[in-house]
C-alpha cells in the first residue's frame, strides 16, 4: 500500500484549526486508500467468518468434473 503525502491548507475560526482544505489529487488520492481500506477490512471479515467452513479440496474437484485447474 503507498503512502499519501497531503498538503492541507488550514483555516482558522477564533484563532483555532476549525478545516483542512487539500488539493483535490490529494483528496482523490486518499478516497482510493480508504476505499483499499475498506475492502481490506470486509476481506478480514470474510476469512475469520469462513475459517471454519466445509471445503472441498481443489483434487477432489477436478477428479468430479473431469478437469485440470491446477498448472
Amino acid at each position: 500500500m503507498q503512502t499519501i503525502e497531503l498538503h492541507p491548507e488550514f483555516l482558522s475560526k477564533d484563532g483555532e484549526k476549525e478545516y483542512a482544505v487539500i488539493p483535490y489529487a490529494e483528496f482523490l488520492a486518499l478516497k482510493d486508500w480508504l476505499i483499499d481500506i475498506e475492502d481490506l477490512l470486509d476481506l478480514d471479515t470474510a476469512i475469520e467468518i469462513e475459517e471454519n467452513a466445509p471445503s472441498t479440496p481443489l483434487e477432489e474437484v477436478e477428479r468430479k468434473f473431469g478437469v485440470t485447474l491446477a498448472g
